[in-house]
């Protein structure tokens, strides 16, 4: 390959789907792609245009090596399913993978090789719009997660029809954004960066993650676009990754704004030297590599593995004897399958929050139920962010759609009340009118999909403009109801908690939203979801988390000088791993293989301890229960989180049943890094409390020593 053809192969532009004038980069992507200068083109859909874009690269250009196609499908393509914040309330990586499964399937049969997805970073931040694409706070629950997705779209063996390369991203630490603010600067130490934000990337990589993400942000003071350490030493020397890194929108060019190039030519060197293999629109590296390779600032052997990498997935792709889309196989619709699953998957993502008095499930028999609020009718928000093409296509099931094909016989009434933004209350006075007509009533509420995603930080959580009133006036009418909280990120809830006897967060659900929500509020499905994030009271608690260190003054609500506020009641409005349910549970039996094992075994894998518990349905009806597992590192040289999920296993459960949870306690579990840059693990000698229960805040305890 020439110099030019293999900077071609790291090179990739966007696609504009709209022809004519302000097409964007698609004339030059025809052009670069004939003379086999282009490696990858971004945004482009159908497979007659992907076809047509193809020929330009295998048959016009010299070495006729075909591009990749790659596309943000994210939860979903046709067929959307929950956001994945929402999946991350499953506790269930069959979920996460169904929505995988399914996209991968539409989408490959649209032109579509690779996804920009899984998003693999942790977040404690709500404020921080992108938080609706991950699975939580929990570096534990977002690797399991993440895992699982990387399967559901890859499968075996991703060059397989209906299948697609996955892509783990933003590499690393862009859920850690100060102020909330996306793009932000994170200041993460090693050992937080290797304890919390790296786990679910190493988890990627471990299932056979096809390509990285680099992210926008710098670590401690680096462009994550220009850090060798963590782009090469740590994902590809210690991690072993051999796929690609691709760098983000823009990301390279605008190491330039970031002060660390002085022009295109300075950050192509760093990124490229650092280990971005792909450049994704901007072009300093078609632009400068030659020169740089010429002043020895590039050397060949670094533009030779970056060459073979892209190589090596284009191969394991397939797209060597397969670069052609079959245009009669389009997916037209979602099929009833896909429909089928996605119900199901919002089904077990929402999360009963609140059900004072057993106000829910609402009987079938209800003669009249109201349905209020701005989002009681709305078939489009319910997609949520960075939704898929179907979503412009096929409208959501609203949730009054749903609870009137619920019940039938109902008579069902709707009063939008308010917008979900602003502050025009003129439809309160019909909302209230309709509750005071019917049994019950439903109160639809929470953010529009564009309140979250990508650029769409938030300084205040709470519910956008007059719903909360809404949900205040609707309480007087003294009508039993329940809030159904549709919304991409965790919301402060607070002033909704106070009033509602039930509350149930459904997040953005999808395409069969409507349905789902339904399902719940009926008892058709018995909820089993849990938060993958904590609820704060109140905005300036944040960052409120549960794996948060004790501090040498923890909380003593009869000392003033211990850790806490003025204002505020001390701790989360809602824990992480909380969720109600139709029924009961009851744990015991909190048993461990042995009660006292040797640190150097278990440092050296050559021992676990195996942990099991007793989880029994104490209620009247089938339900799932999502047993967690906890352990606290009582002493140890670095101070250690007060909890840290090391262990999560959802169970569907009859009345009476019981069921033994086993799991098991390894070095990652009981150990922690140092801020030693080589990633020092740790498992130290002393006293360990293992819990296991329904959420963060589990009572049953044992005692497990490390000698």
């Amino acid at each position: 390959m020439t110099v030019e053809e293999k900077l071609g192969q790291l090179q990739q532009l966007t696609w504009n789907p709209d022809t004519g004038p302000g097409e964007g980069q698609n004339e030059k992507a025809r052009e670069a792609a004939a003379k086999g200068r282009l490696g990858s083109v971004l945004n482009i859909t159908g497979a007659k245009e992907c076809n047509d874009l193809q020929r330009f690269a295998v048959e016009e250009s010299r070495l006729g090596i075909p591009l990749v196609f790659g596309l943000d499908v994210i939860h979903g393509f046709l067929t959307t399913f929950p956001v994945p914040l929402a999946q991350g309330a499953s506790f269930d990586p069959a979920v996460v993978a169904a929505d995988a499964e399914v996209s991968a399937r539409e989408a490959a049969s649209w032109g579509v090789h690779w996804t920009f997805a899984p998003m693999a970073d942790v977040s404690r931040e709500p404020r921080w719009g992108r938080i609706a694409e991950g699975s939580g706070e929990d570096p534990y629950l977002t690797a399991e997660l993440t895992a699982a997705k990387v399967r559901g779209y890859q499968g075996d063996d991703y060059s397989e029809e209906g299948r697609i390369a996955a892509c783990a991203k933003h590499f690393v630490g862009y859920g850690f954004p100060e102020g909330g603010r996306d793009y932000n600067t994170v200041d993460i130490s090693e050992r937080r960066l290797r304890d919390v934000a790296l786990p679910p990337f190493k988890a990627a990589v471990d299932a056979g993650v096809a390509t990285v993400m680099a992210s926008f942000n710098t670590v401690n003071g680096v462009p994550a676009h220009a850090n060798p350490h963590t782009l090469t030493g740590i994902l590809h020397e210690e991690f072993g990754f051999d796929g690609f890194v691709v760098g983000d929108y823009n990301g390279v060019q605008e190491l330039i704004p970031h002060g660390v190039a002085a022009d295109g030519s300075d950050a192509a060197a760093l990124a490229l030297g650092a280990g971005v293999d792909m450049e994704m629109v901007s072009t300093t590296y078609a632009d400068h590599g030659k020169e740089l390779l010429e002043s020895g600032r590039l050397d060949m052997e670094r533009l030779d593995d970056a060459v073979t990498r892209v190589l090596r997935v284009k191969a394991r792709l397939g797209l060597f004897e397969n670069p052609y889309t079959d245009e009669d196989g389009e997916i037209a619709k979602p099929t009833r399958t896909a429909r089928r699953r996605a119900r199901e998957a919002a089904a077990r993502c929402a999360v009963l929050l609140k059900n004072d008095e057993r106000t829910l499930p609402f009987g079938k028999d209800t003669a009249s139920l109201a349905v209020v609020g701005p989002l009681g009718d709305d078939t489009q928000e319910l997609h949520g962010t960075w939704a898929g093409p179907g979503s412009r296509m096929f409208p959501a099931v609203s949730v009054l759609e749903g609870v009137k094909k619920a019940v039938p016989d109902a008579k069902v009434t709707f009063a939008r009340g308010c917008a979900v933004t602003g502050d025009d209350t003129g439809g309160f006075e019909k909302a209230e009118a309709v509750v005071r007509a019917a049994d019950a009533a439903v109160v639809v509420v929470g953010e529009k999909a564009s309140h979250s995603g990508e650029a769409a930080s938030r300084s205040d959580i709470r519910l956008p403009g007059v719903q909360e009133e809404l949900i205040r006036r609707i309480a007087r009418t003294g009508k039993p109801f329940a809030v159904v909280v549709l919304a991409g990120r965790p919301l402060v809830l607070s002033g909704i908690v106070e009033q509602a006897p039930a509350v149930l967060a459904g997040w953005h659900p999808g395409l069969e939203g409507g349905n789902a929500v339904a399902d719940v509020l009926f008892g058709e499905v018995n909820p089993g979801g849990k938060l993958p994030v904590t609820l704060p009271r109140a905005v300036g608690q944040l960052a409120e988390y549960y794996a948060h260190e004790n501090t040498g003054r923890p909380y003593d609500p009869d000392n003033k000088y211990t850790s806490k506020y003025l204002d505020l009641a001390h701790g989360p409005l809602f824990p992480f791993g909380h969720g109600l349910s139709y029924t009961t549970f009851g744990y015991s039996r909190l048993e461990l293989s042995d009660e006292s094992v040797s640190a150097k075994a278990v440092r050296d894998g050559h021992a676990k301890v195996g942990v099991t518990v007793r989880v029994e349905n104490t209620g009247r009806r089938k339900g799932d229960e999502v047993v967690q597992l906890y352990i606290r590192d009582k002493v140890a040289s670095i101070a250690q989180p007060v909890r840290r999920l090391r262990g999560f296993e959802r169970v569907a459960l009859e009345p009476g049943e019981s069921r033994t949870v086993s799991f098991e306690l390894g070095a990652d579990d009981l150990g922690f890094h140092t801020n030693d840059p080589s990633g020092e693990l740790l498992v130290e000698a002393g006293e360990f409390t293992v819990y296991a229960g329904g959420s963060s805040e589990a009572e049953l305890h044992t005692k497990l020593t490390l000698t």
